[in-house]
């Protein structure tokens, strides 16, 4: 690989990577909803925690273009 499409992943990952986990988390714990209590609630944490970094890392990297 080049460097130039490896650093694009990489940008796209520092500012999107977050916020994909969070959503994989949120649709984790709707699929398992009721079944186990315990992971569920590991997975909502997991939503809310991943989600919040993911937001902060986009508001950065806009302030960050500017």
């Amino acid at each position: 690989m080049s460097n130039d499409s490896s650093s694009k992943l990489a940008k796209w990952r520092e500012k999107y990577g977050a916020i994909v986990i969070a959503l994989s988390c949120l649709l984790s714990a709707i699929t398992i909803w009721g079944g186990n209590w315990i992971l569920t609630g590991i997975l909502v944490l997991g939503v809310l925690i991943c989600g919040t970094i993911g937001v902060f890392d986009v508001k950065r990297a806009i302030t960050k273009k500017n």
